[in-house]
Parts: structure tokens; C-alpha cells; sequence
């Protein structure tokens, strides 16, 4: 029984040493424990190595990263909205104008805008504040809208007190000039000359005698272009199109549809120098980017006092836009458009009617729309990658260490040998 216990607890006594050896984390004998130069060396260089890294991985962490992907635009029925600010330093307000058409043949008339013009000086300094116009042309006179309103509403009160007063007021608007056969109805009068330029439009008729219009030898049309002929233009604003192809131009005259031609009368002005020089400001197809620079914003483009007609080719790219930076935060998805360009420029005379002078933008839309996200490291992809970096230095340090100490003490002993024999 003796000999059958002492073999039991031998074979307890191998199975705990052959355990033992599967220790991966060696204790170090406090009475062997020895600290090296090149211990020393190796430690210093392997903390500035976690330094480096750490600071690395943190701008990693700290920057936005952008992802592109591409994938079919399946939008229908949309509309985007034009941003524009576009200076001629030689053309006058009162001459140049805007028109927008697209393939679905809808004109401008039948799209939402919101333009403004400004008159500039000789030096480009403005002479007025800018003034809302319609994308024809006429100008929205707020006093006159709010004088109407508050008639209309006078009138549905019924407030008789004020009649006279009202009477006073109205009697002004009741005048009806003519619009020398251009009338739309028999009730349509034509009280100033942009009114009968419009008439004009509508009809189709061009305008080829302002002097002979009474309305606009009262308020001095042909002078006003006269004196404004030195004058530049700032148009800036909004427009809001349909999301097909079409095209926006800035053409001096009014324009008008003439069978299925679009036309402008350039007639009123007597001159076959349209010196459509300009300066795009800004144009974008949508909300801007953080980022990105439209290829059109500050282009100028000089005609050297020659009329001609600058034509722009612009593909639009519909782009989503997810932000995660500063500038983007809590703006979630925005819906906009990027868009490439190229450009032609033909040379132009008027007086011969083969081209149009102005500045033409012709937009086609891409199929393929671009969604770019932009995204951060989580923290805990982080934390993790930090502790790879500290774990792995160390333990190439630890390895590099190890394999100095025993080769400079093996080569000790070999140099004792030596010695010795």
C-alpha cells in the first residue's frame, strides 16, 4: 500500500510540472533580476515609437473619412433650384434679361424665380440697391401690390365711411391707357411702357418704336437707355426648374415666342454692340458642399467690347450629401447637384439676326447619381487599435530585448573562452 501512494503522488507531482510548463507569463526571481543598457536603449526608443503612433492614430481618428458610391438616379417629378450671381460691367438692366426653358416646353412664365438686379457704375460700385424682377423683366413694385391689397380689402368691408377717401384713391388706377392693338382682352389697359412691352411680348409683336408709344415717351424710355448705356448689371438669385434638361441665357431685349422660335427684340435699342462681358460670381445646382468648389464660381470671361454669344455645356451629377464634420453636422442628408463644364464662344452680328448675343447655360442631367457620406472611427475601434499599438511595440521590444541580451551573453562567453585558452 506504501509503494501504491508513492506512486500516486509521483504521478501528481509530474502532471503539476508538466502543467507548469504551459505557463505563458514567467515570474522573474527578484534575486536575478537585471537591468541592462541596452534594456534601457530598447525601452526608450519603443516608448517614442508608441508616441508617434498614438498621435498618428489619433489624427486618424480625430479626421472625417468620404465614402463615393454611385447608383442609379431613380427620382421622378423633382425640381432643383439654380443659385446664380452673374455682373456684366457693360450691359444696362434695363437691356438685359433672363429666360429659362426646358425640353418638357415649359417657359419661364411657368417657373417659380426669384431674381434680383442691381445697377452698377462705370467702376462696377452700385448705384442702387438691387430691385426684384421677374424673369421677363417687369418689375414688382411692392407699394403697388400693397395699395391693391388694401383696396381689395377696403371693398370686401364695406366700409362706407371711408368711401370718398377710397374713391379718391381708386380713381388714379381707373385710367386705361392703350395697348396700341395688343390687348389680350377688350377690359386690358396699359398704364406704363413696360406694360405694353409686355403686351408687345405676348402678342408676339416686336417693339420697334418706343418714341411712338405714348407711355414710354412720358417716362423717357429711349433717354433712360441713353443714360444707362455706361451702366452695368448684377443679377443674382434663385431659380426653381424642373429636373430635366434645359437651358437658363442672359440676351439683351425681351423676349417673346414667335411661331416655335424664341425671339428677342433688340429693335428699341438701335445698336448692334451687345458686349455681354461677364463675371459668374457664383452658380450651383442645388445646396452647396463643404469641400467642394464649383467649377464656375469667380470665372470671368471678357469680350473686348465685341458682341458674341458665350455658350456654357453643363452636366449635372445628382449628389446626396451625408455630413459628419463641423461645418455638416445635423444637417443630415442633402439632396444636391455637382456639375462639369465646358464652354464655346461665337462671335455675333446683330444687325444680321444668325445668332442671339448673350450668355447661354445649357444643363443636361447625368442617370447616375452620387451619394457621398462622410463617417468617423467609432471610439471603440479606437481603444482597440490603441491597445494593438502598445501591445505589439512592446512585445517586438520585449522579443528585440530578449535577443540582444543573449546574444551579447553568449558572445561574452565565448570572449572568457578565448581568454581562458
Amino acid at each position: 500500500m506504501g509503494k501504491g501512494g508513492g506512486s500516486s503522488t509521483a504521478g501528481g507531482d509530474g502532471f503539476m510540472r508538466s502543467l507548469q510548463r504551459f505557463d505563458a507569463f514567467p515570474k522573474v526571481n527578484e534575486d536575478f533580476f537585471q537591468r541592462t543598457l541596452s534594456g534601457g536603449v530598447i525601452t526608450l526608443v519603443a516608448t517614442i515609437v508608441v508616441a508617434v503612433l498614438f498621435v498618428s492614430q489619433l489624427r486618424v481618428f480625430m479626421a472625417v473619412n468620404t465614402d463615393y458610391e454611385l447608383s442609379v438616379d431613380s427620382s421622378r417629378g423633382e425640381q432643383m433650384r439654380i443659385h446664380l450671381d452673374v455682373t456684366f460691367p457693360r450691359m444696362p438692366c434695363s437691356v438685359v434679361s433672363l429666360d429659362v426653358m426646358d425640353v418638357s416646353g415649359e417657359q419661364e412664365l411657368d417657373v417659380s424665380h426669384d431674381i434680383f438686379k442691381r445697377r452698377l457704375d462705370r467702376r462696377g460700385k452700385p448705384i442702387a440697391a438691387g430691385e426684384k424682377d421677374a424673369v421677363n423683366g417687369n418689375k414688382v413694385d411692392p407699394e403697388t401690390v400693397a395699395a391693391r391689397r388694401a383696396a381689395e380689402k377696403d371693398k370686401e368691408s364695406g366700409n362706407e365711411t371711408d368711401a370718398a377717401n377710397d374713391d379718391e384713391r381708386v380713381a388714379p388706377q381707373k385710367l386705361c391707357g392703350s395697348c396700341y392693338g395688343s390687348e389680350q382682352t377688350p377690359e386690358q389697359c396699359c398704364n406704363t411702357c413696360d406694360e405694353v412691352r409686355e403686351a408687345y411680348r405676348l402678342k408676339g409683336w416686336a417693339f420697334s418704336d418706343p418714341d411712338g408709344i405714348e407711355q414710354c415717351a412720358k417716362e423717357g424710355f429711349s433717354e433712360n437707355l441713353r443714360l444707362q448705356s455706361d451702366e452695368g448689371c448684377k443679377i443674382y438669385g434663385s431659380l426653381d426648374v424642373n429636373k430635366v434638361a434645359g437651358n437658363f441665357h442672359f440676351a439683351p431685349g425681351k423676349s417673346f415666342q414667335h411661331g416655335n422660335m424664341h425671339v428677342h427684340d433688340l429693335m428699341p435699342f438701335r445698336t448692334k454692340k451687345f458686349d455681354m462681358s461677364h463675371k459668374i460670381t457664383k452658380l450651383s445646382f442645388g445646396e452647396a458642399i463643404p469641400g467642394v468648389v464649383n467649377p464656375l464660381d469667380g470665372v470671368k470671361r471678357d469680350m473686348q467690347g465685341d458682341a458674341g454669344m458665350y455658350q456654357y455645356f453643363l452636366k449635372v451629377v445628382p449628389t446626396v450629401f451625408t455630413g459628419a464634420s463641423k461645418k455638416s453636422r445635423g444637417a443630415g442628408e442633402t439632396s444636391t447637384n455637382q456639375f462639369s463644364v465646358t464652354d464655346h464662344f461665337v462671335s455675333v452680328d446683330a444687325e444680321q439676326g444668325q445668332h442671339l448675343p448673350g450668355v447661354f447655360f445649357f444643363y443636361d442631367l447625368s442617370p447616375i447619381k452620387v451619394n457621398i457620406v462622410e463617417r468617423r472611427d467609432s471610439v471603440f475601434g479606437f481603444t482597440t487599435n490603441l491597445c494593438a499599438i502598445v501591445g505589439g511595440v512592446f512585445a517586438v521590444s520585449g522579443i528585440l530585448d530578449a535577443t540582444v541580451y543573449r546574444g551579447g551573453k553568449a558572445l561574452r562567453k565565448k570572449i572568457d573562452l578565448g581568454k581562458q585558452g
